[in-house]
C-alpha cells in the first residue's frame, strides 16, 4: 500500500475510531448492547442500535451443505467475497444495502469501514481479495475478517485497530486461516472477545470440505477461556473482560 494511501486510510481509520465513540455513546441511550446471531460458517446478524447488520451470506455447498440459506431480512448486507458459494444475496428479502468493496461508508448515522486483504496465500491470484469489515453497533467495535488467509501486514493493522470483538476464520482450507494463522491475528489485534468462524461442523458435506474442526484453533488457545452459548448472544462494553481475552462459540441452530 503505498504511503499516502495508507495515511488517508489511516485518517478514515481514525475518524471512524472517533465517530464510533460518539455513536457509541449516543445510542446506549436505546441500546447497551448488540445481539450476535450464527447464521452458519462466516455468516451473522447483527442487531442493535436499531439497525440489523447481515455479514457475509452464502451458498449452502460443500462445507457449508447442512446449513439453511441465510435469507434473513437486514438493513445493511456487509460481503467480504464474491465467489460462487460466498457473498450470495440472491433470495434475501426487502431492498438492504449492499456493501462488497474496501473503503469508509456512512450509513443511518454510523461509519463503516473496510479493508482489503487477501483471500488465499498468494497474493490474491487465486481467490481474489477479501474485505474485512469494522464498525460500532451498540457502544461495542467489531472487526469481522470474512475470509483472511493472508498475514496480516502492519499497514493492515493500522486500519484494523484494536477490536472489542473479533469475528476470525480458524478452519485452515484454501481461503482461511490455519488454525496457526488465525492465532498469530489474535495476537497482532489484541481483541477482547474471539468468535471463530469458518470451521467444520455437521454441516458439512464430507465429500467436498477441506476445513478443519474448531477443536483445532482451540488447542492451540488452550490459555485463553471458552464459553460455549446458543447460536445467539448480547454483547456490551460491561460483558467484555478487563484484561486479556475470552473465546466464545456460537453453535449454529441445526
Amino acid at each position: 500500500m503505498k504511503r499516502r494511501q495508507l495515511i488517508q486510510y489511516a485518517g478514515a481509520s481514525l475518524a471512524l475510531s472517533l465517530g464510533s465513540g460518539m455513536v457509541g455513546r449516543s445510542a446506549q441511550a436505546q441500546s447497551s448492547s448488540v445481539s450476535i446471531q450464527s447464521l452458519g460458517h462466516m455468516c451473522f446478524l447483527f442487531r442493535g442500535d436499531g439497525r440489523r447488520i447481515l455479514v457475509n451470506p452464502f451458498r449452502p455447498i460443500g462445507c457449508t451443505a447442512g446449513y439453511r440459506a441465510p435469507q434473513v431480512e437486514a438493513d445493511l448486507v456487509m460481503i467480504s467475497s464474491r465467489l460462487f458459494d460466498e457473498g450470495v444475496i440472491e433470495g434475501l428479502p426487502g431492498t438492504p444495502r449492499i456493501l462488497d468493496q474496501p473503503g469508509v461508508y456512512e450509513f443511518t448515522g454510523m461509519q463503516v469501514q473496510g479493508i482489503r486483504t487477501d483471500h488465499d496465500n498468494r497474493k490474491g491470484k487465486q481467490f481474489g481479495t477479501n474485505v474485512v469489515w469494522r464498525w460500532n453497533q451498540g457502544g461495542v467495535n467489531i472487526l469481522h475478517l470474512g475470509g483472511a488467509a493472508a498475514p496480516i501486514t502492519v499497514e493492515q493493522q493500522i486500519l484494523m485497530g484494536r477490536p472489542d470483538i473479533l469475528l476470525i476464520p480458524v478452519g485452515n482450507g484454501a481461503k482461511a486461516y490455519t488454525p496457526e494463522a488465525a492465532k498469530a491475528a489474535v495476537q497482532a489485534l489484541n481483541p477482547k472477545l474471539i468468535i471463530p468462524t469458518q470451521y467444520r461442523t455437521q454441516a458439512a458435506d464430507a465429500n467436498a470440505c477441506d476445513i478443519l474442526p474448531l477443536d483445532n484453533f482451540l488447542a492451540l488457545m488452550s490459555d485463553t477461556p471458552v464459553e460455549r452459548v446458543g447460536d445467539a448472544i448480547a454483547v456490551g462494553e460491561a460483558d467484555l473482560p478487563e484484561s486479556g481475552a475470552k473465546i466464545t462459540v456460537l453453535s449454529y441452530a441445526f
